[in-house]
């Protein structure tokens, strides 16, 4: 479980009474640093890294970072909005301990999530992790609900030794092959030891459908720890991967071409221990509340992929009939729906039963993508929003008069149409606050400008190694 309460100058008297233990015993282990992680508006993972001996200090105090980071975009140009971007300003990041992790994938270093607090003492409207925190625990207070979540990991393996910018693939073989696993198998042993070592439940990882693509599904967690897991689990690949003299992508779209890496959120709500998506008297055994959230989560898709496929090589990859999830659909294990019902294996639904959003990749800042998704389906609760019809097959088979029948519509095909759709929910802005909001609004409004005029394989590779 991840700490749920705000940090505070001076620090939190539980972390207050570790933190002299925990130095000693990085310090017994060969840690000298300790990596404070964030994710920024853009959905890129940026760090601050101090010394373990500081470690103390920030617990106490924090590590100072100038809010301009809020605005950045994925290239580290700068956008502005009325409060947000300019060079004033200072704030403290504070790593959270529950979270604290040896990298065993960078011996000496170790690794911890940060919440960012002003100077004087109050939460940042502009931190995702807070947000994300507190999502979870209105949801708690107001619908006495929990939520468990994981966020599948999809990446691309090429050689480090390739031409400055190109994507040449690692391995050979056939999409889920043999032949693929056999030629990487030394490195993701690695990645399973490492993982095992960072107390990171492996669930599956496999080759994936397109060019030197892997996936890699983990356990579930509360929503903040499982954001966490996420940036956790990219940080522990990249490195792992640089050791064996390979290069990883994120990106949603690696070449303007073919299937891109997705990052598909799993997401259960849960009551006093029992699972709402299992059980109940509606469909596929979902509760009330369980459907209402997800039709929730269903009317308010379009503008979520502002915030779920943020960046312009997004929209190469949410392409129909290519399993991304590109229609206001639902159905039961349906991969080409938006939301797939996934009911688990018979003797395990209780515990298995979850919703998967697909139209999700791994430019989202996770804590953005997990928040939103959660507001939404909150607001079909609060709403008791019914339930659409079920869907089976492609979608894009439909034609215009059936497609309106069942209320399937085409996902925004386009950042800027993202951003208008996001502009127009005002339950997500509400979710998300002012300030955070125009941020991401002009983050992505940014990103699109720099893109503007360019094709779709430069677009492709001017964010090929930026996640």
């Amino acid at each position: 479980m991840t700490t749920l309460a705000d940090p505070v100058p001076g620090g939190r008297p539980g972390d207050l009474r570790r933190v002299a233990e925990l130095t000693a015993n990085l310090a017994a282990r060969g840690v000298r640093g300790i990596v404070l992680a964030y994710v920024d508006t853009a959905g890129v993972s940026r760090v601050k890294t101090i010394p373990t001996a500081r470690l103390e200090s920030a617990v106490t105090w924090g590590i100072g970072m100038s809010p301009v980071f809020d605005t950045f975009l994925a290239h580290d140009s700068i956008v502005t909005t009325d409060v947000l971007g300019s060079p004033d300003g200072d704030l403290r990041l504070y790593p959270d301990l529950d979270q604290l992790t040896v990298l065993a994938g960078q011996p000496g270093w170790a690794w911890a999530p940060v919440d960012r607090i002003t100077q004087e003492g109050a939460r940042h409207p502009g931190c995702s992790r807070t947000f994300l925190r507190r999502i979870v625990a209105d949801a708690a207070a107001r619908h006495g609900l929990a939520f468990k979540a994981a966020v599948e990991v999809e990446w691309a393996v090429g050689l480090a030794s390739a031409p400055d910018g190109e994507f040449v693939p690692a391995v050979t073989g056939p999409a889920y092959g043999a032949v693929r696993q056999v030629e990487l198998s030394d490195c993701t042993a690695d990645l399973l030891a490492a993982f095992a070592a960072q107390g990171v439940e492996v669930d599956q990882i496999h080759p994936e459908y397109a060019a030197g693509q892997f996936e890699i599904s983990v356990g579930t967690l509360d929503p903040v720890a499982a954001a966490d897991r996420s940036v956790l689990v990219r940080q522990t690949i990249r490195a792992v991967a640089a050791r064996h003299g390979l290069r990883v992508s994120f990106a949603p779209a690696v070449l303007a071409e073919g299937v891109g890496n997705g990052g598909h959120l799993h997401l259960s709500c849960w009551r006093g221990g029992a699972n709402l998506h299992a059980g109940g008297e509606g469909r596929y055994g979902m509760t009330a509340e369980a459907e209402s959230f997800l039709a929730g989560v269903l009317a308010h898709l379009p503008a979520l992929t502002a915030v779920t496929a943020p960046s312009p090589a997004s929209y190469l990859r949410l392409k129909p009939s290519q399993w991304a999830g590109v229609f206001t659909a639902w159905g039961r294990e349906t991969r080409e729906a938006a939301l797939r019902v996934v009911t688990g294996t018979a003797g395990r639904q209780d515990q298995d039963a979850n919703l998967e959003v697909k139209p999700v990749d791994l430019a989202a800042n996770p804590y953005l993508a997990l928040g939103c998704v959660i507001a939404a389906g909150l607001d079909g609760i609060t709403a008791g929003r019914p339930l659409s019809g079920e869907i089976t097959g492609d979608p894009a088979r439909y034609e215009p008069d059936e497609a309106a029948a069942l209320g399937v519509r085409r996902l925004p095909e386009s950042l800027p149409q993202a951003v208008e759709e996001f502009r127009a929910d005002q339950v997500l802005w509400d979710a998300l606050g002012p300030v955070l909001a125009d941020a991401v609004t002009a983050v992505r409004l940014g990103e699109t400008a720099v893109v503007e005029g360019l094709d779709d394989a430069r677009v492709a590779a001017a964010y090929r190694w930026t996640y």
